[in-house]
């Protein structure tokens, strides 16, 4: 891999720009009415943003180089499409542009196959699943869907699960005050795994060391095998609060035993 090397894509990575905000208003604005050194200038001083994203996608044995590239078609379309009347930081809109450029890269190169038509079932599903929202103002179900489009349940529910890419399970899906959440704790435990390692442990010593609401929170989580989020609306706190007390009440007691 070249994410440790000074060069990838011929860009010596260590000689890149770094532009503040006030310098990327500038440019951009200046881009907007025509300026193309500003439009050049504002592309290379976000190489790095680029370079930062494509190391999400390391795991996927994917040639850097070519990743690179792709999210840099998404950096291009995010400056020429960028809005600088709008109250919002350039790299806040940058950014899922370039992951998505990027990651319909992958969906179009994947080694599984995707018929076109599937693909294009799939597309108009996701756009009818919008214009329900906009109706009803609820999600809607994928016969709801299959109905609206005038086709058979079955053959929607595979075209959309053809589409769906697969993801880690240490995934971030959600940060909040630096406590992220991965797709792993929003997943229920019905293998009694961990069950039976408390159990084996002698769990019950380590419980007294704990607070009222973490012996609850460990309890709801382990024994009733319940998600985070669950856990969460049932005691009136944040998912990301329950994550962070099972985080804690995990450690203190694997400290005792």
């Amino acid at each position: 891999m070249y994410y440790n090397k000074v060069e990838i894509c011929g860009v010596n990575t260590s000689q890149l720009k770094v532009l503040t905000d006030e310098e990327k208003t500038d440019l951009l604005k200046k881009a907007k009415n025509g300026d193309e050194d500003a439009r050049r200038e504002l592309i290379y001083g976000n190489l790095r943003l680029v370079l930062s994203i494509i190391q999400r996608f390391t795991g996927r044995k994917e040639n850097p180089d070519d990743l690179f590239q792709v999210g840099c078609i998404g950096l291009v379309k995010a400056v020429d499409n960028f809005n600088v009347d709008l109250d919002v930081k350039f790299s806040t809109y940058a950014v899922p542009m370039i992951i998505g450029e990027i990651r319909r890269y992958l969906r179009d190169n994947n080694a599984i196959r995707i018929s076109r038509s599937v693909r294009e079932l799939a597309y108009r599903a996701l756009q009818a699943r919008e214009e329900l929202i906009a109706q009803k103002e609820s999600e809607p179900g994928v016969e709801e869907i299959a109905k609206h489009l005038g086709e058979k349940k079955e053959n929607v529910l595979h075209a959309m699960e053809a589409i769906i890419e697969p993801i880690s399970l240490y995934e971030p899906v959600f940060n909040d005050n630096g406590d992220t959440l991965y797709v792993m704790d929003q997943l229920a435990d019905t293998s009694g795994g961990d069950e039976a390692w408390l159990e084996n442990i002698v769990l019950r010593e380590a419980m007294k060391q704990l607070t009222e609401r973490e012996r609850k929170i460990i309890n709801l989580r382990f024994y009733q095998n319940k998600t985070q989020m669950e856990i969460a609306s049932e005691i009136g706190i944040s998912q990301a609060q329950v994550s962070r007390l099972e985080k804690g009440a995990l450690e203190k007691m694997r400290r005792q035993l």
